[in-house]
């Protein structure tokens, strides 16, 4: 694959003010996602002259690309309604009910009265369903045939319009009587299969898998994941075939999911575009709002500070270490907080599963306390013994101190971050809300608390 870099961009654009056909000369050797990743940086009236110079096969094969989401409706304003028209005929019937939903409804109207009307109707049935479902992210296009048939008929029927399809990877087999799915057929299966035999006979005689068009877009991708197909069906009350869900769009949606997911760990609203497509002013909206909650729910440790004022006044010492055990229970919560979400996500755990993990989280974040608080311990006994900074007369029982409270500290970390998840999805938000920052805000103040308290027992009578 040809590299898109800005030298290829600005040679394109350069070649869409000159000469015409030396653009496409050099288009030719760029596959379609070569080319739609160029378009991106182009102005839309440049990309425009790009997608007219285009061969018309090409020029959809680049059109129907996901990459140009979100470009795409500024594109079209510039290329002519006649050629538009011949363009979203020709696209994806997914692509298409993509591009109607990125366009403002005015211009929907315009854009609808440029194709026929079969397509104003699949585009009205695609555009009914959000596009969190397996509705929303379907294609219509799909090889269906009756069951009675042979598979002779069934290949010669691929042959006819297969190329007019998105994709062949199965042919689905509907009674003749109700038009409900009663079978999948792999196109493997079909080739290798005696021509004269019936399609109901070829194959695996289980129950086709299949999803409703309400079904979750995150579920439709477990069970493509789960059973390894290449498109998984989409019917209705009735066991009729509305489309399919396709590997690619899985993918697709996969990389959508996950992007949003990690921009919530870190403590923001998910961009509705690419980072470098987002104003500076939607940027601010996008990071303001949970900026300033973190903010007031750290005032919280602040306070709790301010409640242990005459201890640090005793004990100034105990001031050094609070970075490092408010750190510690931070760390340890997102950690688990991440893994929960995860397997959540996965549906590897469910709701019903918390009080499993709260017996796993523990006794782990008690070891991992452990750990982290005899690294602390030896710590500040090495210091003391090697003369590096001196602790004072009482500098073993603030080593005992700091080891015992991060042991609590680490474990309250750890089963309040797998925790926050299950309650946030109880009570019906998104658990990647759960984000690092939140739990270690969360952390921060009982930390302190349990600190305090810990060196309180310990110290007390000595430094306290």
């Amino acid at each position: 694959m040809i590299e898109i870099s800005p030298e290829t961009v600005a040679q394109l654009l350069y070649l869409v003010h000159t000469d015409p056909e030396e653009l496409q000369e050099a288009l030719g050797e760029l596959r379609p996602p070569d080319i739609a990743e160029a378009l991106k940086e182009l102005p839309p009236e440049a990309a425009a002259k790009v997608m007219a110079a285009l061969p018309f096969d090409l020029a959809v094969q680049v059109f129907d690309e996901p990459e140009l989401t979100r470009h795409r409706c500024a594109i079209i304003q510039h290329i002519d309604p006649r050629r538009v028209g011949l363009l979203i005929e020709a696209m994806s019937s997914d692509q298409r009910a993509d591009l109607f939903r990125e366009v403002e409804e005015k211009d929907r109207i315009r854009l609808l009265a440029t194709v026929s009307e079969p397509t104003r109707v699949n585009l009205r049935k695609l555009l009914k369903y959000p596009t969190s479902t397996a509705g929303g992210i379907m294609t219509t296009e799909f090889v269906s045939v009756p069951s009675d048939w042979t598979v002779h008929q069934a290949l010669a029927l691929i042959s006819e319009v297969g190329g007019r399809k998105e994709t062949v990877y199965a042919v689905y087999v509907v009674d003749p009587k109700s038009e409900a799915l009663v079978h999948v057929v792999s196109l493997r299966e079909l080739i290798t299969a005696p021509r004269e035999e019936n399609v109901m006979d070829i194959g695996s005689r289980r129950p086709p898998l299949t999803v409703t068009p309400d079904t979750d877009r995150e579920d439709a991708a477990r069970l493509i994941s789960k059973y390894n197909l290449l498109a998984i069906p989409v019917v209705d009350a009735y066991h009729h075939m509305l489309g399919i869900v396709t590997v690619d769009d899985v993918i697709d949606t996969l990389v959508e999911e996950q992007t949003e997911e990690v921009q919530r760990f870190g403590g923001m609203e998910a961009l509705d575009a690419p980072y470098m497509e987002i104003s500076f002013l939607g940027m601010i909206r996008k990071r303001a709002g949970w900026l300033c909650a973190l903010f007031i729910s750290e005032m919280l440790t602040a306070t709790a500070m301010q409640r242990f004022e005459g201890e640090i006044e005793r004990a100034a010492v105990l001031a050094m270490f609070i970075p490092l055990v408010m750190s510690s229970g931070g760390n340890s919560g997102s950690q688990a907080t991440s893994l929960v979400i995860r397997a959540l996500s996965l549906q590897e755990v469910r709701l019903r599963d918390w009080w499993r993990i709260a017996m796993r989280e523990v006794p782990t974040g008690l070891v991992l306390g452990a750990i982290l608080g005899l690294i602390g311990f030896v710590r500040i006994v090495l210091w003391q013994e090697m003369g590096i900074f001196d602790y004072g007369p009482h500098a073993f029982l603030l080593a005992v101190a700091v080891g015992l409270a991060l042991v609590g500290i680490v474990a309250f970390g750890s089963f309040a971050g797998s925790m926050l998840p299950f309650m946030l999805k109880r009570i019906g938000f998104d658990p990647a809300s759960a984000s690092a920052p939140f739990v270690a805000t969360l952390v921060d103040v009982t930390g302190l608390v349990i600190y305090f308290t810990v060196a309180f027992a310990v110290l007390h009578g000595t430094l306290l």
